[in-house]
Formats: structure tokens, sequence, C-alpha cells
């Protein structure tokens, strides 16, 4: 028996012999399947990650109002770096249903930016991705990994895209549109994984929902026209171009700094650096395009 499984059995708030299961995907924590009887749940374990600003704490506020916003499932048991939800028997999402049912998640989303702060108790949580980007940069030039050299550039980059934001309205975003944090149970879409939840603009999710899924020219033009009831003018086409460069700028800089302060079993940080940033480059020519 392993040490997580150990921890699982040993809450203390089960009913009978448990099955656990190992579930794939995380990349800062550890999932599991427990099915205690007829009754299955979905456990997460991970510590705070400060280099992430990632507070367990927090999450799970987040997550409480998440469910009573009628977007998550239910958190039914919170501990000190471990979570415990409803299981939800639906389907991961890959990227090609992000695109083709982009009004169900953009419908999903604009539920989370609109209904989760009539629920959310303590402290607002906060998300500014120039602010992670320069906090990454601090972090990587104190850990002297193989990237530390390209900060200065990195910085000047963030600064460029950070000015050509335009101001919008301040929502709840998620923060982390990867494929894998929606499900959909055949009747209904549902989102996951709230680690970086909290308040900030809904340019960032709808830029990270775009280039974490291979939106084209149109799909995207169509994504804002939706949010936003018209038309993106240029300002607004720009800043979004902007907001795309610098979530794949932050997903590359989450990976550096991660070949330091994470060690999922399984997952190579420095490879997953090297992807996003190839992202980031096409994404930053793009913005320069319109800039």
């Amino acid at each position: 028996m392993s040490d997580q499984d150990t921890v699982i059995r040993d809450l203390g708030i089960w009913s009978g012999s448990l099955e656990i299961e190992p579930l794939s995907g995380g990349l800062s924590n550890a999932n599991f399947k427990v099915t205690d009887g007829a009754r299955r749940y979905m456990v997460r374990l991970g510590a705070d990650v400060p280099a992430h600003h990632v507070s367990r704490a927090r999450e799970q506020a987040v997550s409480r109002a998440a469910h009573a916003a009628g977007v998550s499932p239910r958190l039914v048991h919170a501990g000190d770096g471990i979570s415990v939800f409803e299981f939800l028997d639906a389907r991961t999402f890959e990227p090609n249903d992000m695109r083709k049912e982009r009004h169900r998640v953009l419908a999903l989303l604009r539920q989370c930016h609109n209904a989760i702060p009539k629920h959310l108790r303590g402290p607002a949580p906060f998300f500014w991705v120039f602010h992670a980007i320069r906090d990454y940069a601090a972090t990587m030039l104190e850990d002297a990994g193989r990237y530390a050299g390209q900060i200065p550039r990195y910085l000047s980059v963030a600064d460029r895209l950070e000015r050509a934001q335009v101001p919008t309205a301040t929502v709840f975003g998620h923060h982390d549109l990867l494929c894998g944090n929606i499900m959909d149970d055949g009747d209904r879409l549902w989102i996951i994984d709230w680690e970086y939840g909290g308040y900030g603009t809904p340019l960032f999710d709808l830029a990270n929902l775009a280039g974490n899924n291979e939106y084209s020219f149109d799909e995207e033009t169509a994504l804002l026209s939706a949010y936003f009831g018209q038309e993106p003018d240029d300002d607004l086409t720009r800043a979004f171009a902007a907001m795309k460069a610098a979530s794949q700028l932050r997903e590359a800089m989450w990976s550096m700094v991660s070949e330091f302060h994470l060690n999922a079993p399984g997952i190579d940080y420095a490879a997953y650096a090297d992807e996003t940033l190839v992202l980031f480059e096409q994404a930053l020519a793009e913005f320069e395009a319109v800039e």
C-alpha cells in the first residue's frame, strides 16, 4: 500500500472497504477515484505551492463557491492538502470538443464569471497574468535555471502585452482552461480544478481558452463577439492577441519554475516548457501583426 493510499484510507469519512484507483492528468497534484460501497469520489492530494501562488485552502473555498454556483462538483471533505469531491461520471473534453462545443463552453464560462462571486466566502483571490510573469521571472533568477538568460526579454515582452490591454469588467475567472478541466456528463458541462481561480479580466479566460485549444481566427472572433455581444474592434482584437501571448508565456514560465518546484510522477516539465515556448512565439508573432 502506498503512502497516498494510507492517507486516503485514514481520513475517517468512509463507511466501508475502499477501492482506490489513480487518475491521470495532474501536473501539480495526485488524483484518485475512490469507491466506497455504492458511492464514488474523486480525491485530490496536493500541498500548497508558493512558487505558483497555489493555496489549497483558497482552492477549496473557490470549489465550494463553484459548486454553489452550479458549475462544479460538490466538495464533501476538505483537509490540509486533501480534497474529496463527488465523482463526476463524465467524459473529459479534448481540444476538438473545446472548439466544436464552444457555445456550451462559453455559457459555462459566463456562469463562472458572474455567479461564483455571489457564493464565495473569505478573502478574495486575484489573478493578473502579468504579475504572475514578473514573479515567475524573479523565481527563475533565484533558481538559475536554463532559461534565466531569457528573463530580460520575457519581462520586456510582458510590459508590451500589458500596455495593450483595455478596460473590462472584473469577473471571477478560472484561469486554467485546458481541455482536461471541462467535463461532459451527457446532459451538461462541468468545470473542475480551481487552483488559479480568482477575480480578473475576462480576456484572460477567453485568450486561454482559444490559445490552449487551437481556435482559428474566425473561431476567436466568434468567441469575442458572443461574449461581448458585438464584433470586436481593433483595440479589443489587439488586447486579446496580447493576452493570448501572455497566457502562453505564463504557461511556459510555469513549466520552467516547475522544473525546480514540482515533481509529479511522469511529468517532463522541461519538455513541456519547450513545447509551450513554441506556442508563445507563435502567439507573439500574431500579436505583433496587429500591434
